[in-house]
């Protein structure tokens, strides 16, 4: 085998090393991308629902404070 041969094995082997992990950069750039897109999405659902949370609890307290207590009733005996 020759010098040049030698190199251009190399070079094509390198080559070939280059595509594939161009290839698999590709891959995780879109898996990222992906995973920030979801992210985003599980951000939004996780504000909608803690902001449901707060009426609701805000609702259960005014429907208390407008309901009256037990202590509040007069005995049926009087």
């Amino acid at each position: 085998m020759s010098l040049s041969q030698a190199l251009a094995s190399r070079l094509e082997a390198l080559e070939s090393r280059i595509a594939y992990q161009e290839h698999w950069l590709d891959t995780l750039d879109e898996a990222v991308a992906s995973q920030e897109r979801r992210l985003a999405q599980l951000e939004r659902i996780n504000s909608l629902m803690q902001e449901k949370l707060r009426d609701q609890q805000r609702a259960l307290q005014d429907s208390e404070m407008a309901a009256p207590s037990p202590q509040d009733e007069v005995p049926p005996h009087y």
